[in-house]
């Protein structure tokens, strides 16, 4: 993949010199991260550019980007492919998702699983790119950790991921996976919603209750943070877990903690991504993007829009726990449509995901308005099941559409006049893969 890097930075330099560049990326926290780490990198390489944060590729978008601009994706567009080839310029894709349309001629693509490569996400691939035109770019290793972490590739730590610690200087160490991890414990655990711990989520009192089983003590006016916690503290916190949310299997429960310097402040990759995340989320890419160029005037915008979205999701939650619900064997279907925002409905089908309440293998799908159509999540609930990215493909393509995402993970958008006929098709598919399993 270093070859194929090495020919896009020539590729791109000299038709630099002839058009500007147009780079369109995610607004996950994927998407931001691979955002700030190629607008840094254009910038310091004295590239002329523009830059858009989209919630996902639509033919119609595609056909209005200009034909006199280099047209650049990040962390997107493998699945737009047959959008693209018609376009009469040159297009490069730095991403790492699936493919299933043939690369016209007129796309250079930059993708680990063309190359068989080890799973990364894009804004480690955009990490990538900055370090091979220059050393100078390891500082921005950082936001490739933040980047991983919000795309789930932290529970398996390869060789390129474990370089781009090293880069970072991320400490990692092995812990209870709530965050933030740098916050005192009694308030992380209070308002830990994913995971959700029956039974401490949400009560003070069995919080400290269980602080005092696991013999954590109270001392300079505080509780410790995860980090901090030695090995037999942890495992007693974890015990003591399990035993108050009647838990029978830690496994999710405890892994990796990640802690990079931002802001020079030793902070919990996984906060920093859920931050990120919850501005795009709420309408505000833009203040993501300045939060991870180091603006301290958006990072006071985008704490209180973090807030704010937590709030979103708790009622969201809340709607969800109360609703009628479409349940089938190891099958779940929520339709909130116009309840929840469809920018949230994948954060809520990943909480619902990781909740107790349903079993290893199980899918979940939700679905919400998005204008004129709907917006549906999927995902598995542990770590093994049916590749929900296959199943969504079988029902959606079809009756038009795409669908885009990972097999333990995928989304799609449809029209609303195909929201029912969807569903119905929808609990086929997942009725016959049930007699398959």
């Amino acid at each position: 993949m270093i070859e194929k890097i090495k020919a896009a930075i020539e590729r791109i330099d000299k038709l630099s010199e002839k058009k500007s560049l147009r780079v369109v990326s995610h607004f996950d926290t994927d998407g931001i991260t691979s955002a700030a780490i190629f607008s840094r990198t254009l910038t310091r390489w004295g590239k002329k550019f523009s830059l858009e944060v989209v919630k996902g590729l639509e033919e119609n978008f595609i056909k209005n980007l200009p034909d006199d601009e280099v047209l650049i994706f990040l962390d997107l567009a493998s699945g737009s492919l047959d959008y693209l080839k018609d376009k009469k310029t040159e297009v490069f894709i730095f991403d790492h998702h699936e493919i299933e349309q043939k690369i016209p001629d007129n796309v250079f693509m930059v993708n680990p699983v063309l190359e068989g490569h080890e799973p990364i996400s894009g804004a480690a691939v955009c990490y990538l790119f900055a370090k091979e035109l220059s050393q100078a770019n390891r500082d921005l290793a950082n936001l490739a950790v933040i980047g991983m972490v919000g795309d789930l590739h932290e529970k398996n730590i390869g060789r390129v991921f474990d370089g781009i610690l090293k880069d970072s200087e991320t400490v990692v160490k092995k812990g209870l996976l709530v965050y933030p991890s740098t916050r005192p414990l009694d308030r992380v655990l209070e308002y830990s919603s994913n995971p959700y711990i029956p039974g401490v989520t949400g009560s003070r009192t069995n919080v400290l209750s269980l602080l005092r089983d696991a013999g954590i003590a109270f001392e300079n006016g505080k509780y410790k943070a995860v980090y901090e916690l030695d090995d037999s503290e942890m495992t007693k916190l974890v015990t003591s877990i399990m035993l108050k949310s009647k838990i029978k299997d830690p496994e999710g429960m405890v892994g990796n903690l990640f802690l990079v310097k931002f802001f020079n402040k030793l902070e919990d990759a996984r906060e920093l991504s859920a931050l990120i995340n919850a501005c795009s989320r709420m309408g505000h890419s833009h203040v993501a993007l300045g939060f991870c160029l180091g603006n301290r005037k958006f990072r006071k915008e985008a704490e209180d829009i973090y807030i704010e979205y937590k709030q979103s999701l708790v009622s969201a939650l809340k709607y969800v726990s109360e609703s009628e619900k479409l349940e089938g064997k190891n099958y779940v279907i929520v339709n909130a449509r116009d309840k929840i925002k469809d920018t949230i409905i994948g954060t809520v089908a990943s909480i619902l995901s990781h909740s107790p309440s349903y079993e290893q293998g199980s899918i979940i799908v939700a679905l919400a308005y998005n204008d004129d159509k709907v917006k549906v999540s999927a995902r598995i609930s542990g770590r093994k099941g049916r590749n929900v990215r296959e199943i969504l493909s079988r029902v959606v393509v079809p009756i038009g559409g795409e669908v885009g995402g990972h097999p333990n993970a995928a989304g799609c958008l449809i029209s609303r006049e195909q929201e029912e006929l969807f569903i119905m098709e929808l609990r086929k598919v997942l009725d016959v893969e049930l007699v398959k399993v």
